[in-house]
This record gives C-alpha cells, structure tokens and sequence, in this order.
C-alpha cells in the first residue's frame, strides 16, 4: 500500500492531501464553527499545525492505520474539506471522520464524498464494519452520517471533552453487507 488513491464522483475528486494543502487547510479548518462542531480540529488553528498533519498521512496510509483524502471540487480542484477512514484495522473496521469548509456546507459534498469513501473501504481496503461518531449538538453531522446508510447504534454518554466541556457522542456504524444490501 504505497500510492495512496485518488477517488472521483460526479462533482468531486478525492486526492491525498499535499504540502501546497496546508494555507487552505488552515484556512477552512480554522474556522471556529468547524472546529467548534469537530473533537480534534483546534481553535485557533495555529501555523504549522496543518503541515504536521498533512505529514504523517502517507506513513499513516503505508501502516495500514488509515487513509486521508482532500475533498476537491471538479473541474478546479478547489479544495473544500477532508475525509479519511482512521484508526483502521486491516481487514475489519475503520472509523470515518471527515470536515467541510463553511462556505461548502449544505450542498451534499460530504455526503457524496463519504459514499466514495465507504465503497472504498469495503471494496478495496476489505474493510467488514465501517463506523462513525459526531457529538450529540452537532445534528447535521448525524443527517450525513444517516445519508450513508449507516444506523445509529449508541449515545456515549460525557464520552469525550471538547474545549473543558464533557459532551455526548452519537456513534453510527455500517456493516459490509448491509451497504451491499442498500445497493450501493
């Protein structure tokens, strides 16, 4: 697994994440109501911060962790998000995570890209589970997970703390069978 994939949509094209990324990244990713609704974006997004993690993406990918995608648009390649499955097992699960800029919300992106992504997760990455989690206040996160197919499976409850708050997790999951099942 050393060339990580580009995927492509009908409006989109999923690449790796490169250096040249990082100023957009940043930009994007800083805004503090992307941070504000996402666990591991920070707020401010200080310099450096997207370089370091454009970084390890290709050594994430070659260890077989995980796989980061840019979420680009067609035909400009202007880039508007990201998505990656992470924290991936070989060969049984990983967890889906992903962020778009503001200016590209509500357009059915996230979705689109998330299809692309968990297609390739079970076809190609052999993947049998594909999960994904969104804090309990952030319901449009819940609305594109649901437009994926997958189910929603349980509130953790004070799971995780963002910005010295304990918050809810909603966590959703999708076997391989059923998105095959879902004709997907």
């Amino acid at each position: 697994m050393n060339q990580r994939p580009t995927l492509e949509t009908k409006r989109l094209i999923l690449r790796p994440l490169y250096p040249s990324d990082a100023a957009e990244v940043q930009r994007l990713a800083g805004d503090s109501d992307i941070a504000n609704t996402t666990l591991n974006i920070p707020h401010p997004y200080e310099d450096g911060l997207a370089e370091d993690w454009i970084s390890k993406h290709q050594e994430i990918y070659e260890q077989g962790k995980g796989v980061h995608f840019a979420i680009t648009l067609k035909p400009a390649g202007t880039l508007v998000g990201a998505i990656g499955l992470m924290d991936m097992t070989r060969g049984h699960q990983a967890e889906l995570g992903y962020w778009i800029g503001k200016p590209y919300w509500n357009k059915g992106l996230c979705t689109e890209a998330g299809h692309a992504v968990i297609q390739f997760g079970f076809q190609e990455l052999n993947l049998i589970r594909i999960n994904s989690r969104h804090l309990s206040r952030n319901p449009a996160s819940g609305r594109v997970i649901q437009k994926l197919g997958m189910s929603h499976e349980s509130c953790q409850r004070k799971y995780v703390k963002k910005w010295d708050k304990v918050e809810d997790f909603e966590l959703y999951g999708i076997l391989k069978q059923e998105w095959e099942k879902q004709g997907q």
